[in-house]
């Protein structure tokens, strides 16, 4: 998975980028390679607002988007809530495509029961 580390009103440190690239290496392991996350940093200058560190996750993944955003007053306790919120994202993604492909399996083995029991040649007692 290749990640990207942007900010936006404030240096991404080599530390910030560290962290994010150890936080979400679970979720790096559960997708694919290809897959693109793009986190995004950003500080509200606006005194009034308490929660001023923003950190913005998008996982692009084959066919979908996930996206995660949260605020609070630690850029760390951020980065560790959006990975938290991606990471349950994916498994939800995972578990609903596994689902899919085990209905779809199930259906064409349920659909070929059927024809098979109609074979000419098969001594059945509606004939």
């Amino acid at each position: 998975m290749r990640i990207e580390v942007k900010g936006r009103n404030l240096p991404v440190s080599d530390d910030l980028r560290e962290h994010v690239v150890k936080r979400f290496r679970k979720v790096s392991k559960q997708v694919s390679e290809l897959a693109e996350l793009e986190v995004e940093l950003s500080e509200e200058h606006n005194p009034a607002i308490a929660d001023s560190q923003i950190a913005e996750a998008t996982l692009h993944l084959k066919g979908v988007t996930l996206r995660a955003r949260d605020c609070s007053p630690e850029m760390v306790h951020s980065i560790n809530m959006i990975s938290d919120e991606i990471s349950v994202q994916v498994k939800r993604h995972r578990d609903k495509r596994r689902r899919r492909r085990e209905a779809r399996a199930a259906g064409a083995a349920g659909a070929k029961t059927p024809a098979e029991a109609a074979l000419p040649g098969d001594a059945s007692p509606a004939a």
